[in-house]
């Protein structure tokens, strides 16, 4: 099949209807193509394996139809744009920019929606660090609670303590007491050590 008597033997428009003919031959083609290579696979071996071989060579060839049919499409849809142009003069010239224009705005929609994206995603980015700085803040003012504490059940300790060295003798706390403040101070102690 040779398409190249198309390009001298026909109108413009008998040229569009010819290509979509052609067109719907090789999908066609390629409709029956894929059902022989289904009934094909489902047969014995030694039948199948000829088949198949048989059936790459169709398919290379309508692979090629495809490209020459492709190429002289557009070559064809280019010499009609290019008539088309020159024949219709201004009010294709409109329609091109009507087409042109509806592209833009459409680029432009997506990129209006890309920015919408891109702030919300900013806007949750802003949220996350408040939260954040929030939480660390919080976490400041509990650790420098615990030192505190930490600070306060040291100094009540240490009086009694500082007064036993001096005086021999615990104000007036029995052992249980003096235990109990030593775990206690343990305890601080191993708080500290965690921060």
């Amino acid at each position: 099949m040779r398409f190249c008597n198309l390009k001298e033997s026909y109108e413009p428009e008998q040229k569009r209807q010819k290509f979509s003919e052609i067109k719907a031959g090789l999908d066609d083609a390629e409709s029956l193509i894929r059902k022989m290579d289904l009934e094909a696979r489902s047969l014995q071996p030694n039948v199948k394996a000829v088949l198949l071989a048989k059936l790459r060579e169709y398919k290379s060839d309508l692979n090629n139809l495809k490209s020459e049919h492709k190429r002289l499409a557009s070559a064809n849809s280019n010499q009609a744009a290019r008539d088309d142009l020159l024949e219709s003069g201004m009010a294709d010239a409109m329609s091109v920019s009507a087409n042109q224009r509806g592209r833009l705005m459409m680029s432009t929609e997506r990129l209006n929606e890309s920015s919408d994206r891109i702030k919300e995603s900013r806007r949750t980015m802003w949220e996350t660090e408040e939260l954040g700085v929030s939480i660390l803040q919080d976490l400041h003012q509990q650790r420098q609670s615990l030192l505190h504490a930490n600070d306060t059940v040291f100094l009540l300790l240490k009086v009694p303590y500082r007064h036993y060295l001096l005086t021999g003798k615990f104000e007036g706390k029995d052992e249980k007491e003096i235990n109990e403040e030593r775990r206690k101070k343990e305890q601080v102690k191993e708080i500290k050590m965690l921060f």
